[in-house]
């Protein structure tokens, strides 16, 4: 047996360290004294106070160092938590840098060129709009929302748009030449953008788009539109994106489109009704059957296991906009989003925010 001491020093935690991880039931002691009070561990817990250690300095959250001590034996399950934890970290450092940006150009504007020129493929940068229009909020009283985020990003470009109760993101991939800036581009603009997209088809397969601090350039085939971007600052999309992209959904389930959607539709279709801020809408109840796949339920039925209403409308805008014969919903439960995934594109997806029922 090891004292408290003797595994702070083997593992690199410290006493209060151990003693706190102790508490909160990750990392018990193999023996207390029932007198003293003292802590004794055994040799085995040398490796996975290590483990801890490690963890802990990289700055894993508890929940997910606990789940990664419980599956210390399963490679595969800690690497999911490993790689979850490193697009945090990174997501993290590319919003300190663009914030640095911002900081920076706001003491002395001249130190930092804050134009940004990207060449993007026509056809993906139209595809990236039609994934995110639907979702652009059309409130007066939120005019921050009533525009689509455009997030300059080393090698091409992510669009982002809500309305408070759906989320879509999608991206184009490309050639980027400055810093990576972002700018709220008001959804006229992308409006008559997306036009412009469609025109001189087979002339030219690039968009050349110019991002400066206050406005957008995009340029197709000799047509140019200009746009100045909204002053306002995007509410912090990632902290959704965190806590449903990277964690592993409880269901994921592959849907035809056109079948759903007929379905959806028909004559009859199960729906509840519900109001919201005085506005009425029909709720489709999402369930699984008993092998997995998806199932409309009948807006009283019960189902074992989980059992997720969204606003209809909004689904059908997300299928709409998804643009592909398949694609995936992720249902986790009643009180978390749905998300409509492209299952061959991890960039594309949108969330709908449940409603309850």
């Amino acid at each position: 047996m090891r004292s408290i001491g003797e595994l702070a020093r083997a593992s690199g935690l410290t006493v209060s360290a151990l003693r706190f991880y102790d508490r909160s039931g990750v990392l018990a002691p193999a023996l207390v004294d029932p007198v003293t009070g003292y802590r004794w561990y055994a040799d085995d817990q040398v490796a996975p106070a290590r483990l801890v250690a490690g963890l802990r300095r990289v700055g894993m959250p508890l929940a997910e160092i606990a789940a990664a001590l419980r599956h210390r034996s399963e490679p595969a399950v800690v690497g999911r938590l490993l790689d979850a934890h490193l697009r945090r970290l990174e997501d993290g450092l590319a919003d300190a840098r663009r914030e640095l940006s911002r900081v920076r150009a706001l003491i002395d504007p001249e130190e930092i060129p804050m134009t940004t020129r990207l060449v993007l493929p026509r056809a993906d940068l139209a595809a990236a709009v039609d994934a995110v229009r639907f979702a652009v909020g059309a409130d007066p009283e939120l005019p921050v929302l009533a525009g689509v985020l455009l997030e300059v990003e080393p090698d091409g470009v992510r669009l982002v748009a809500t309305d408070r109760h759906r989320m879509a993101v999608a991206r184009a991939g490309g050639k980027v030449d400055g810093p990576q800036v972002r700018v709220l581009v008001p959804v006229d603009a992308v409006d008559e953008l997306r036009v412009l997209l469609d025109t001189g088809v087979g002339i030219t397969p690039e968009a050349h788009v110019t991002v400066a601090a206050t406005s957008v350039t995009v340029s197709v085939a000799g047509r140019t539109v200009t746009a100045a971007s909204l002053p306002y600052d995007f509410p912090d999309y990632r902290r959704l994106l965190r806590g449903h992209v990277t964690g592993a959904p409880a269901h994921r389930v592959a849907v035809d489109v056109l079948a759903l959607r007929k379905e959806l539709t028909a004559d009859g279709a199960p729906v509840l009704l519900r109001e919201h801020e005085g506005v009425r809408a029909e709720v489709t109840v999402l369930g699984l059957d008993d092998r997995g796949g998806l199932r409309v339920l009948a807006g009283d039925e019960q189902a074992d296991g989980v059992r997720i209403g969204v606003n209809r409308e909004y689904l059908l805008d997300a299928l709409d906009a998804g643009d592909r014969g398949q694609l995936v919903l992720e249902l986790d439960g009643p009180i978390a989003p749905l998300a409509v995934r492209r299952p061959d594109d991890e960039h594309a997806f949108s969330i709908l925010m449940p409603v309850r029922l």
